[in-house]
């Protein structure tokens, strides 16, 4: 067993700024149409609006789940070395299994049933649930959990695969950083085994809430994040050249092809934005590389700003970091009840009500979180 190692500030504040770009991802879905949510806006942005949010949620998609599944992998490589198969499997069926049920048997019936009724035809409660449960249907009622989800299931089969094959002891020479040439390889495979998937899972397309046509990167992230922990290269790629160029490069450039490829693509009718999704066709193949090579780049620039720039402690940062998964698992509610009160102000500026609902929406919400997590039994989940 390893010895715990000390915490670093600038990971634990970079996984909260992620969490506050997943609560801003589902404001900005709430009010451009671009994507899908519980509660839409009733009216659509204009069209230029529209291809704003667009690129943002684009660039957004690209990198901050599969960062949040890298320092996922980063952890579970910790929590792994101090407890072993069976130990870790436990602890993470409590940490991640739990909040998931709660999710799916609480708080997913909270919104259908009281805070935006969508179940109105059935009397009872019972009745409900007894639909729920034998339907098999509280399967795809994860939300944003299903980020919990999926993690639950990669250290199932870390767990499993080190029960079977344990690992060699770690090295002892200096770590070996990743090159570039390291790093490109990995922007390319995955931006062709993204394109793989989507031609039989399109951008859109759901499995018990899990949108596969995004799997790829978020698999190769969480076993590079195991990588970084177990080979002790993070910190070295982080105050590397090679991450702050690329982070540079994708925050420059990514815009700027991404504008190229969508007016390749021609003329922007529904046709043409469908072939984006998925399928053996060159908007496709040419979405995917450049959604891969934009995202591996923003993940290393944010793994270069944050150790360099964000790594000291203070209370309030450890504050809104305990926080935080609390955050990730109440926002959803919260979102709706507030699209629900804005709802008289509409039709409106739909710049204005996303950035609205962001900050009213992540005030609301640590103060939900810090009200949970002083529920009996919440707190050790949260």
């Amino acid at each position: 067993m390893s010895p715990p190692a000390t915490r670093l500030p600038w990971i634990d504040h970079l996984r909260t700024f992620v969490i506050l770009l997943v609560v801003n991802m589902h404001a900005c879905v709430t009010y451009s149409h671009v994507g899908d949510w519980y509660l839409m806006s009733a009216q659509e942005p204009p069209p230029l609006i529209k291809l704003l949010f667009i690129f943002w949620q684009a660039h957004l998609q690209s990198f901050f789940m599969g960062l949040m599944f890298f320092l996922a992998g980063y952890f579970a490589q910790k929590s792994f070395s101090r407890r072993g198969p069976r130990a870790f499997f436990r602890e993470r069926l409590v940490r991640l299994g739990l909040p998931v049920l709660f999710f799916m048997m609480v708080i997913h019936p909270f919104i259908i049933l009281i805070l935006n009724p969508w179940h109105s035809d059935l009397p009872t409660l019972g009745a409900f649930y007894t639909r729920y449960l034998s339907t098999g249907r509280f399967f795809r009622a994860t939300g944003p959990l299903w980020f919990a989800f999926a993690l639950l299931i990669f250290c199932a089969l870390l767990a499993l695969w080190r029960a079977l094959r344990p690992a060699p002891p770690a090295a002892s020479a200096t770590p070996r950083v990743p090159t570039a040439g390291n790093l490109w390889f990995v922007a390319l495979g995955l931006g062709l085994a993204t394109f793989l998937m989507r031609t039989v899972q399109p951008i859109g397309a759901s499995v018990m809430n899990f949108q596969f046509c995004f799997f790829p990167q978020y698999i190769v992230f969480f076993v590079l994040g195991l990588a970084a922990s177990r080979d002790r290269w993070l910190l070295g790629l982080a105050a590397s050249s090679i991450a702050r160029r690329a982070g540079w490069l994708a925050l420059i450039g990514g815009p700027v092809l991404l504008a190229v490829v969508l007016i390749s693509g021609g003329k922007p009718t529904k046709e043409v934005e469908q072939l984006f999704f998925g399928g053996w066709n060159i908007h496709a193949f040419s979405i995917a590389v450049w959604e891969q090579f934009t995202g591996v780049g923003l993940s290393l620039g944010l793994l270069s700003f944050f150790s360099r720039r964000v790594n000291t402690a203070s209370a309030f940062a450890t504050w809104l970091s305990d926080r935080a998964f609390a955050v990730y698992v109440f926002h959803t509610p919260v979102l709706i009840a507030l699209t629900m009160f804005y709802r008289p102000l509409e039709p409106g500026n739909a710049l204005a009500f996303i950035s609205l609902l962001t900050v009213t929406g992540l005030i609301a919400s640590f103060l939900v979180a810090d009200i949970a997590r002083r529920v009996p039994g919440l707190r050790s989940i949260l």
